[in-house]
């Protein structure tokens, strides 16, 4: 008979709470009726974290994908009206991305999304379990001695 193995059994579990979470995240767009996928939401949101409309190759790396992936996502974006293509000022070479205000209203209704969906997952969790959980996923997320302050994490 062989030994449990509990980092198997703690990485299954992962896992599984990864697909659990993606399912619900996308059961909640759907019912939002935005005709976003999950791959084009995280776009979104990543778009939104510059302070200027970055490059294709710059959120390509942002999102750790090849930049094909990222033109794709960008056509179906740009033929929703969510994006649009803009040329880089100081090189008419450069292409840039930027929101435009129907991406920004998508974005909030992406957060009532994700928020509705993070409040399903954890509802059978105490204050005190949520606050325990959170510590410990920063410490998975960023890795050990890194310093995890209050509030450091965005929804």
């Amino acid at each position: 008979m062989t030994a449990p193995d509990p980092d198997g059994l703690l990485a299954e579990q992962l896992l599984r709470l990864t697909r659990r979470v993606h399912r619900i995240q996308k059961r909640h767009l759907e019912h939002r009726d935005l005709g976003i996928t999950p791959a084009q939401s995280r776009l979104l949101r990543t778009l939104a974290h510059y302070g200027s409309p970055p490059r294709m190759a710059d959120l390509a790396e942002r999102l750790e994908v090849v930049p094909r992936a990222v033109t794709t996502l960008v056509d179906g974006l740009e033929a929703a009206g969510k994006v649009r293509r803009v040329p880089d000022p100081a090189n008419r070479r450069v292409i840039r991305i930027e929101l435009t205000d129907d991406g920004r209203a998508a974005l909030r209704e992406l957060r009532g999304a994700r928020r509705s969906a993070a409040e399903e997952i954890l509802a059978p969790l105490t204050d005190e379990q949520r606050t325990v959980l959170g510590g410990l996923l920063d410490t998975l997320i960023d890795g050990p001695g890194a310093d995890t302050g209050e509030g450091r994490r965005t929804p």
